[in-house]
């Protein structure tokens, strides 16, 4: 009779069946990406989110790429927008500064997160529907608190901007609860903190 080492040695697949396997796995991968490649880009995300919005799926595929994309231009593009705004005094110029940090970062993040990962072995699906994602996230969140600076009043339009930038904030929190799990309490920590210390950056580099 033999013995369970000898057992356990014809059950397990030899080191060729185990390559086999994950080609196989690449293989049908592939296949699946050139499917999705011919269906346009909006078609595929209406058709995830009209599934289940709590698969795996959609969280790697849409939710991530998008809240990566929220995250940096909502932060990152603090810091250029309230510094014009802090060293001009002119809403507008802010405006504009606002407008071309919103579009650079989306451009940047589109590129970043399109080729950085295929797809294939990640399953995360279509870099370049990932890459849409990502860019246009990005772009709308740094142009949602560049707004404001078209009212003429750079006051009120600093005031508008504050009560935007703190809704973004929220929102980003709220997605990380819902998507991810954090606790609201830390995950609003750890967004409003990051938000915090590019602000005070603004804050700095305006008033030098």
């Amino acid at each position: 009779m033999p013995q369970e080492p000898e057992v356990k040695a014809l059950l397990s697949p030899s080191p060729e069946e185990q390559d086999r396997s994950v080609d196989e796995a690449r293989e049908e991968i592939k296949t699946a990406n050139k499917l999705r490649k011919k269906v346009p880009l909006i078609t595929q995300i209406m058709a995830l989110a009209a599934g289940n919005t709590s698969s795996r799926e959609f969280v790697l595929r849409v939710v991530q790429p998008g809240l990566a994309g929220l995250m940096d231009g909502s932060v990152s593009t603090l810091a250029p927008i309230f510094a014009a705004a802090f060293i001009t005094k002119r809403p507008m110029d802010a405006f504009l500064v606002g407008i071309a940090s919103a579009m650079g970062a989306g451009i940047s993040m589109a590129f970043s997160e399109a080729l950085s990962d295929d797809g294939v072995l990640t399953g995360r699906g279509s870099p370049v529907i990932r890459g849409a994602i990502t860019g246009g996230m990005t772009f709308f969140g740094g142009s949602l608190h560049t707004l404001p600076f078209l009212i003429p009043n750079l006051h009120a339009a600093l005031v508008a901007a504050y009560i935007v930038v703190a809704i973004e904030l929220l929102l980003i929190a709220a997605i990380r609860h819902r998507f991810f799990g954090t606790r609201w309490w830390v995950s609003i920590l750890q967004v409003v903190g990051g938000g915090a210390l590019v602000f005070a950056a603004a804050y700095l580099f305006g008033n030098a």
